[in-house]
């Protein structure tokens, strides 16, 4: 048994930290830059396509590439690449120099370079917490306490650079940003112990299937052979669907014709943002001995359709503030649930693969919130599309979980180790699950047949 260390762990939520933090400024500075900039609405929502759409496509491909190069490499060169974009941004409008069409290919690198950045640092937490001996529940608690503070605190330090400093001093600041996530990730983040492309020796390498399509494939039979898996995807799809249009169009909406104004959503936002905190918490620090299903629906249950009901009824802005903070706090159990499932069903080899196929079906609904939201709100009214989303979140995230493969959720979790040293005599890789003792072999021809439970 190797010696517990907690600097892997600490490394990779550190960077998670100030790399998410990042983004999150970016999210305010760079629409406020190109506003100020062009003072065009319409030139501000194509940059912000042209981030989004390049970060959802090229994370949903490169997780092959994550696979064989490494997560801890693909981690800081993507940073160093998010960097030195962001920071030419500042440089370029500093000179003058600054084109519309260079400052969308610049930021379209940025949301390239994020894509594959977040999905290696996400990856990396099972075998940080693998190291220091700590249950997946507390690390995928510790990681989502770490994504719920950057959301919290980077939103609000970007308002308050731009307004301080201006938006170009805030594009050197998220430069900063991405530059100390990569030095992180360089000193502390742990390296593969498995032999592999990273540390120059052939074993892992030889079993993986010839050919970046074929990689891709297993990762698709992989995923497609776990029902739970894609129960999963395809609800938090819906759900992210729905809540992008719930931040996009129904809150501010709602807060305009309320007369709440700007100030609620800020308010509403921070009690979400706050209380979700404290339920990450509370999820890493005693996770581990609950069940999950029902902490799972009861946190869903909370988190998603009192939000929408709330704000289609007449009642004080206090009352919308406490429905907001319980549906928080149930919010902060769901990513340390979701990202404890997903380390102990996926074999490490194949993380990268299912995590970016999953995150990006999961995501292909955000673009459509606000343009669906907007097209019901102008034919239907506000209440009545807050009502019916409401109960499409209450059916997509409660009803469901009578399906039977919900049920794996708490029954014994698999195990995957590899045989021997990593390596077989016939250069393939077996993976056994502890439940079943049940052997799968990835040959070098490329099947790879799934894993269950």
């Amino acid at each position: 048994m190797t010696e517990r260390s907690r600097r892997p762990l600490a490394g990779v939520l550190a960077a998670m930290a100030v790399s998410l933090t990042g983004t999150r400024i970016s999210a305010v500075a760079l629409p406020w830059f190109v506003l100020v900039t062009t003072g065009s609405t319409a030139r501000t929502g194509l940059v912000a396509l042209c981030e989004m759409a390049p970060y959802v496509l090229v994370k949903a491909f490169t997780g092959p590439l994550v696979d064989r190069a490494g997560p801890r490499r693909v981690s800081w060169l993507t940073d160093v690449v998010s960097a030195a974009a962001v920071a030419a941004v500042g440089l370029l409008h500093l000179v003058d120099v600054l084109s519309f069409w260079l400052l969308l290919l610049l930021v379209a690198v940025i949301g390239a370079a994020r894509g594959p950045g977040d999905l290696s640092k996400e990856i990396m937490v099972p075998e940080a917490a693998e190291r220091a001996r700590v249950p997946l529940e507390r690390a995928a608690g510790l990681a989502g306490v770490t994504e719920r503070l950057a959301s919290t605190v980077g939103p609000a330090a970007g308002g308050a650079v731009v307004a301080l400093l201006g938006a170009q001093a805030a594009l050197f600041a998220i430069a900063c940003c991405f530059a100390s996530g990569s030095a992180v990730i360089v000193v502390l983040a742990p390296r593969r112990r498995t032999s592999g492309p990273e540390d120059g020796s052939p074993g892992t390498a030889a079993a993986e299937p010839a050919g970046y399509w074929r990689r891709l494939a297993a990762g698709f039979r992989f995923l497609r052979g776990d029902p739970l898996l894609l129960t999963v995807i395809a609800m938090v799809g819906v759900t992210n669907l729905l809540d992008a249009a719930f931040a996009t169009l129904l809150l501010p909406v709602w807060a305009r014709e309320s007369g709440n104004g700007p100030a609620a959503i800020g308010l509403a936002n921070s009690a979400l943002g706050i209380a979700a905190v404290a339920g990450s918490l509370v999820a890493a620090a005693i996770g581990h001995r609950m069940r999950r299903r029902p902490v799972f629906f009861a946190g869903f249950l909370l988190a998603g359709a009192p939000r929408f009901l709330v704000l289609a009824v007449d009642v004080p802005l206090w009352a919308v503030l406490g429905v907001f903070a319980l549906g928080g706090f149930g919010a902060g159990f769901l990513n340390p649930i979701l990202g404890a499932l997903n380390f102990e069903r996926v074999p490490g080899e194949l993380r990268g693969r299912v995590n970016a196929l999953g995150d990006s079906l999961a995501w292909a609904g955000i673009p459509l919130g606000g343009l669906l939201a907007g097209a019901a709100v102008a034919s239907f009214g506000l209440a009545p599309v807050l009502l019916a989303c409401g109960a499409g979140y209450f059916l997509t995230t409660n009803l469901t979980g009578l399906r039977p493969e919900w049920r794996e959720m708490d029954r014994p979790r698999p195990s995957f180790r590899r045989s021997g040293n990593s390596r077989t005599g016939n250069g393939s890789t077996s993976i056994e699950t502890e439940s079943e003792s049940a052997e799968v072999e990835t040959e070098t021809t490329g099947d790879l047949s799934p894993v269950r439970p």
